[in-house]
This record gives structure tokens, sequence and C-alpha cells, in this order.
């Protein structure tokens, strides 16, 4: 199989020395920041930062790169790209102004002194001693962030120079997960490594795990609630911890108390992946749309059923958002299923199909994957707000496809040479359309059927 271009220039970049590859992540956000045309920069940089966190990279012995392991704390929260963000998350591009600005302005002593550590040969310096450097740093740091961030004037001409407005907003953020590294830490080895069914049991055994002052602040709770979902089987289901603090399921008590963050995390989590559908939905790319729908559905009705929650309030403008964006880019592909089908399946007369007439077997594929896709559609047709074109357009193909394959199938016994290979093309596609519809026992009997209507073909040629 021919390898992609992002596949081409992921190995090119990997075979590269750390100290370049750092090189050019550095350049590429530079000229992101610059304002510089950030199409190829964004895609260099994506598969730089893949390259970069492969598995069998060693966080501790990347002497050569100090601001990794100074940020290693961030690690869970980070995501890529400069688009808005939820509480919890922080960009992976602000990560290198911020180390920037301490080595230069922040904690220039703290900074050299971490850096000289590293340096030490491997045979005086245990890994030990390079998390101990490590940490003291952390310590400096999130001082430093804390003292630019309470600060006046000054501080403000400080922050100008990191440059980034990401990086800016994102600064509070890092200094709170380094000042509560250690209690972060503790809470990610306390917690299970899957929640699945997030019960009463579940939900206090979490709670007991966040009942620490280190993790109750407004700034910290949310990253230690990302730990939570990063652990859920359904994500979504984190807005239990909240109906729990509040003693109620009324939205306005929920938001009052610190864990209604919760709820602002798992609508924009939602919000996320259902952007990511739409996206799918438009390249016609419908291999991760059923799982998505899933996800999108079950968040939804889970925060409907789960959460009193009013129509006019923020929190309900938003879901009914995430409805009406997925119904309007669902309804498109599922009414033009139906002429998808009847274009290819249309009996076309004899007088115009010729020896080379042919089926595009992509158009076919992808007809094949509409057609799964709508069937899929009905299961969340209701609380996607599709559920009328949905039973609609699957009304409309079973009541086309069964009388149309049937059809085919008889023109099999009359065809002449000319036209009988484009007739096999167009039963052949109905036959696998069926399937997807109907399922594998109504396929394989026309496909008897078809090959009955061959058969006695061939015998009544050779009885003549």
């Amino acid at each position: 199989m021919a390898k992609t271009t992002s596949e081409r220039l992921r190995e090119y970049l990997a075979q590269l020395p750390p100290k370049a590859q750092a090189l050019l992540m550095r350049e590429f956000e530079r000229a992101i920041e610059r304002g510089d045309d950030a199409t190829v920069a964004t895609l260099v940089l994506e598969e730089l930062r893949r390259v970069a966190r492969s598995p069998s990279d060693d966080l501790t012995a990347r002497a050569e790169d100090p601001a990794r392991l100074a940020f290693r704390p961030l690690k869970p929260f980070l995501v890529d790209g400069n688009a808005a963000i939820r509480p919890g998350q922080i960009r992976r591009g602000s990560l290198l102004p911020v180390w920037q600005w301490l080595c230069r302005d922040g904690a220039p002593d703290a900074a050299r002194a971490f850096e000289a550590a590293l340096a030490q040969p491997a045979q005086t310096a245990s890994a030990s001693e390079h998390n101990r450097a490590a940490n003291a740093f952390q310590a400096a740091a999130a001082e430093a962030i804390d003292l630019v961030l309470t600060g006046g004037a000054d501080s403000r001409r400080t922050l100008s120079r990191l440059g980034s407005p990401q990086a800016i907003e994102d600064l509070p953020a890092i200094g709170a997960v380094l000042k509560a590294r250690e209690a972060l830490d503790m809470l990610n080895g306390r917690l299970p490594a899957t929640l699945r069914a997030f019960g009463e049991s579940q939900i206090a055994s979490v709670n007991g795990a966040l009942n620490n002052p280190a993790l109750q602040s407004r700034q910290v709770l949310p990253f230690a609630l990302s730990l939570v979902v990063a652990r859920l089987v359904a994500p979504w289901q984190v807005i239990r911890l909240a109906i729990a603090a509040a003693g109620s399921d009324d939205e306005i008590r929920v938001a009052a108390t610190p864990f209604g963050v919760a709820v602002t995390m798992a609508i924009h989590d939602l919000v996320q992946i259902a952007g990511g559908l739409r996206a799918d939905i438009k390249r016609g790319n419908f291999a991760n749309v059923p799982d998505g729908l899933k996800t999108v559905h079950d968040g939804v009705r889970g925060l409907r059923t789960e959460l009193d929650i009013r129509n006019d309030s923020a929190w309900g403008r938003q879901l009914a958002s995430i409805r009406v964006d997925i119904s309007n880019a669902l309804q498109t592909e599922i009414d033009s299923v139906p002429g998808r089908v009847r274009r290819l399946l249309r009996q076309r007369p004899a007088k115009d199909i010729s020896a080379t007439s042919r089926l595009d077997p992509i158009d076919v594929d992808e007809t094949a994957a509409l057609i799964d896709f709508v069937a899929v559609c009905r299961t969340y047709a209701s609380e996607l707000a599709i559920n009328e074109v949905t039973l609609r357009t699957f009304s409309d193909l079973q009541h086309y496809l069964e009388p149309t394959t049937e059809a085919l199938v008889e023109s099999l016994r009359g065809a002449d040479s000319k036209v009988l290979p484009f007739r096999q093309m167009q039963v052949k596609a109905a036959i696998r359309f069926c399937e997807v519809l109907f399922g594998r026992d109504y396929a394989a009997l026309m496909e008897r059927a078809a090959e009955t209507a061959l058969n006695g073909e061939r015998k009544s040629a050779r009885a003549g």
C-alpha cells in the first residue's frame, strides 16, 4: 500500500537528530506566532509532536530537552492546535513560549541550575537526581508564574513578552498544575485504570480521592476532573460528581458548586466530537461516524436525563446547538442516499448499454457505506433530531430496493451478451445494498436467484 504524504513526512522527521527536531519545532511555532501562513507549519508541527511523543521515548533520559522533563506534569492535559479549550486543558503550543520566558525572565537562575543538573554525565547523575532537579525547577516556575500573575503594570508588560496570546491565556493553568503537581500525581495513582459503570460506589471512591485541599481550588479542580474523565468509558458521566456534590440534579444548584465545571467540560467535549463528526461527514469519511454518533447521542441523552437543564439556560442552549448542528450535517447526507441508489440500479434500456458500460466501484462502495450510515442513524434519530428524515429515507430504501433487486435478477434471463456484464454489475451492487439493509440471509437468497437466472439462461442457449 502506498504511503501517504503524512507518513513519509513522519518517517523523514523521525530520522532527524533530537536537537534538529527541537529546532524545527521552535521555528515553526515562531512562524505561527508571527502570523505567517500556518498551513504547512501546522502540518509539520503535528508530525513533529507525534514523533516526539513516541512511546519508545524515555523522558528522563532526554537530557538534551530539559523543557520536556520540566513540563512532564502537564502531559495528561495537553491538546494540539490553537482552538478554544475547555477547563482542564492546556495548549501544547504554549509550552515553548513559557519555557523561553522562564529561562529569560521568570526563573533564569533556577533554569540554569536545572539545565546544569541535566548536563551531568550519566555516570554521575541518576534518574532520581534529574527528577529532584526537575521538582526544584517546577516549584520555582510555579512561584514565578504566580508572582507575575499577581503583579501590576510591570507584570502585564512582562506577560506581553510571551508573544503568543494563547501562551498568556494558558499561563495561569500551567502555574496551577506545576504548583499542585504532587497532589495531581497522587490522584493519578489512586484512580482506577478504567471506570466503566460510574455508579454510586465508584463516585464515592473518586470523591474520596478528590478530597484534598490542593485539588479543590478553582484553578486545579478542572485538571483533577480531567484525570477522572480520561478513565471514564463514558466521559460525559463526570457530571455525576457535580450532581453528588450539589445533592441535586437542578442545574442552578449544580452550577453553584465548584464541581459545576464538570458539566461545562462534558458539554465542551461533546461539541468537539460533534465538530469532528461534521468534518468527517462532509469529507464522506464514514468509518468513525457510528462511534462518534453513539458518543454524542449517549452524552446528550445522559445530560438531558440526569440533569434538570432548562432550555433557555447556557447549558440548555449549548445542548440544543449540538443537536441542531448534527441534524443539519446528517440531513443532507441522509436525503441524498435514495437518489444515489436509484442512479446506480436504474434499469436502462438495452440500447443505452454498451459493451464498455460499467458501474464505478468507488461509487458503489460509498453508496453501501451511506446505506449503512442511514441504518446507524436510525438508532440515534430521536435524540439527535433526525427522526423524520431518517425514517422516511429508510422506508424509501426498503420499498425501492426489494422490488428493484428482484427485477434486476429477472433481467438476467433475457439479457444478450452485450448487456449481460452491466446487468450483472447492477445485480451485484443491488445484492450488496440488500445485505446492508435487510441482512445476510436475504442477500444470500438474491444471490441464489441470480445464479439460477444465469444458469437457466445458459441451459436455454445450449438447448437452442
